[in-house]
């Protein structure tokens, strides 16, 4: 085992002097393969410790995932189905008032929405939805959509995507999910999502949801072909957005699920990323990410055992209790539909910790 570096020991503590990460700075931390891991992951602890304490917090919340039907076919979706299919699911009205009068019941304070790309959506059906939404749990939170969906809307109705998002947000749309980011990098892009909105045309619909008020979270998706140079450009993105409107909630990494994924069944993607992978997206992000307060470990993506740790590298929130989750287990996870606050309870007082509830936007909750 080679030593850590006493270069890699100053570029940390330059960092806690005020040395803004470079690209080029981020590679050579995502790349680390040595001890360094564990000095990178503990310089980013304390940097979160540093910037917003020893708190955990999660998010009551409720998916529904109204359709799997979907236009689009991204290599990295188990979850979206064509036309024709025997598994296809649609829910109407009556369905979508169900689930969201059930949400409210369960005293979740956000909804969150993102569905396939239905051949026979326009803007006016998301409008629709969100509108049911409120109707049923005019308390709650929406968190729903995403550029990708904007974009769709937007083309489908002959408007600009500015007015689709003003139209989401008249009928309760609270804030944008910042999905469909995947990796952006264009070369990567057209591999895994050739039919999604380009890097400059996500960065451009968030930006205009910031504009108008409607914040969104940041995510990235990683662990299938793209490099670490790959990756610190979509750190580099994101920190571009933030620098210019501050509207990203929090910074989500979304740990590859390839199991039934058309894009590791073709050969195109690895197995997912390592644990290594995985503690340093979330060490680096921490370091990099200097203008974000909050980084979420998805239970969902890296089990319960692997976002604790993740709780050690960087990261300040467990996300959602979810209920209802369907993405991530079409794409090959397990035990994804929820996760009982007792049991984020447990692990954060594990890490000595304290778990707080908190809302969408990071408000904490009494309790």
């Amino acid at each position: 085992m080679r030593r850590v570096t006493p270069g890699l020991r100053r570029l940390l503590k330059d960092v806690f002097a005020g040395h803004r990460l470079t690209e080029e700075e981020a590679i050579r931390l995502l790349s680390t393969r040595d001890r360094g891991v564990w000095e990178i992951a503990a310089a980013a602890d304390e940097l979160r410790e540093q910037k917003v304490g020893d708190i955990v917090t999660y998010v009551r919340n409720q998916n529904i995932n109204v359709t799997n039907l979907c236009v689009n076919a991204c290599g990295f979706c188990g979850f979206s189905r064509k036309p024709g299919d025997a598994d296809i699911f649609f829910y109407d009205e009556a369905m979508v008032r169900e689930k969201a009068r059930a949400a409210r019941e369960r005293n979740v304070t956000e909804i969150c929405t993102v569905s396939g790309l239905h051949p026979g959506f326009d803007a006016q059906s998301y409008v629709g939805i969100y509108s049911w939404i409120r109707d049923e749990a005019p308390d709650v939170h929406i968190h729903a959509s995403n550029p990708m969906e904007v974009a769709y809307g937007a083309r489908k109705s002959g408007i600009s995507t500015r007015e689709v998002l003003e139209m989401m947000r008249d009928a309760g749309l609270s804030t944008l999910c910042g999905t469909a980011a995947e990796i952006l990098v264009d070369d990567v892009r057209r591999v895994i999502c050739p039919d999604k909105v380009d890097t400059a045309t996500w960065g451009r619909i968030i930006k205009e949801a910031h504009g108008i008020g409607i914040r969104s979270t940041a995510t990235i998706m990683y662990g299938h072909c793209e490099s670490e140079a790959d990756r610190a450009r979509h750190l580099a993105v994101l920190r571009e957005i933030q620098d210019e409107t501050g509207g990203f909630t929090e910074f989500v990494p979304l740990s590859f699920i390839h199991k039934n994924t058309p894009l590791y069944r073709a050969g195109l993607a690895r197995p997912g990323a390592t644990g290594r992978e995985d503690l340093l997206m979330f060490a680096v992000a921490r370091l990099f990410l200097d203008n974000f307060d909050h980084i979420q470990a998805s239970w969902v993506k890296l089990g319960t055992k692997m976002a604790g740790m993740a709780l050690l590298s960087g990261a300040d929130d467990l996300g959602g209790t979810l209920f209802e989750e369907s993405i991530s287990r079409e794409a090959g996870a397990r035990d994804t539909d929820y996760l009982d606050p007792a049991d984020m309870q447990r692990m954060t007082a594990d890490l000595g910790r304290t778990l707080r509830q908190r809302t969408t936007i990071y408000d904490l909750l009494p309790g």
